[in-house]
């Protein structure tokens, strides 16, 4: 259980921390490194990101936030997170997100910043950040979803399926649960087969071109995160939610 990386030309970056894939600072900080090191391999081609358990990724573990003295836990999450979405983007080569059951908080932006999703036919994305008395991810959210749905869902809490996103085209295919890692490693395969040195120039040359800085723009929400708590909401849902 935990972070699990698996090296190989198709390298799997496994998340197993249950009940639901919450991330403690900790945990954050280990899937960040994981996935830096697959990149950082050159006999890497490819990375496939997913989770076993119950849902994908249930974002930040709550209940480490209620428990701590003082801000430093939420600091130490910020930044986590912010490596972990960045070192998905950042990863020298492409990531493919396989994603079922729920994708909360963070694992949007997990899902947001890969190259490439596949869902299984359970698969909702959300973020409920709003009911926590937080901000953050709608960066990621963005590239998921039309702008007007991104809005509604950060204002409302609402999700989205996975077929949904398929009909905008953000998922790639949809597939039932147990057969969701073979769709994710036959796809990464197609990646595989091609000329490596080619294929982590295109993911750099695409990063370059990309219209939004997600890691400035995910920094800027996060400063949100920090008033709300400074004000005494965060405390509030979180206490509510937990």
């Amino acid at each position: 259980m935990g972070i699990t990386l698996r090296a190989g030309p198709i390298a799997e970056v496994v998340v197993d921390v249950p009940p639901v894939n919450a991330l403690t600072v900790r945990g954050w900080e280990e899937l960040a490194e994981a996935v830096r090191t697959a990149g950082d391999d050159p006999g890497t081609r490819v990375v496939v990101l997913r989770a076993e358990g119950r849902g994908f990724n249930a974002g930040v573990d709550i209940k480490e936030l209620r428990d701590a003295d003082g801000y430093e836990a939420l600091v130490g999450v910020n930044r986590a997170c912010y490596a972990a979405f960045a070192a998905v983007y950042e990863c020298a080569v492409p990531v493919v997100a396989a994603v079922h059951g729920h994708c909360l908080g963070g694992g949007v932006g997990l899902a947001g910043n890969a190259d490439i999703v596949v869902a299984a036919d359970d698969a909702y994305f959300g973020l409920p950040e709003v009911d926590r008395g937080a901000l953050g991810a709608a960066t990621h959210l963005a590239r998921l979803v039309p702008q007007h749905l991104m809005r509604a869902m950060v204002y409302t809490c609402r999700n989205v399926t996975a077929a949904e996103l398929h009909a905008f085209g953000s998922v790639l295919e949809v597939a039932p649960r147990d057969k969701l890692r073979d769709v994710a490693m036959e796809v990464a395969g197609q990646i595989a087969a091609k000329d490596p040195y080619v294929i982590r120039r295109a993911k750099e040359s695409l990063n370059g071109i990309d219209p939004v800085d997600v890691k400035r723009s995910y920094r800027f929400e996060q400063g949100f995160t920090f008033e709300l708590n400074l004000m005494g909401a965060g405390d509030r849902h979180r206490e509510r939610f937990t």
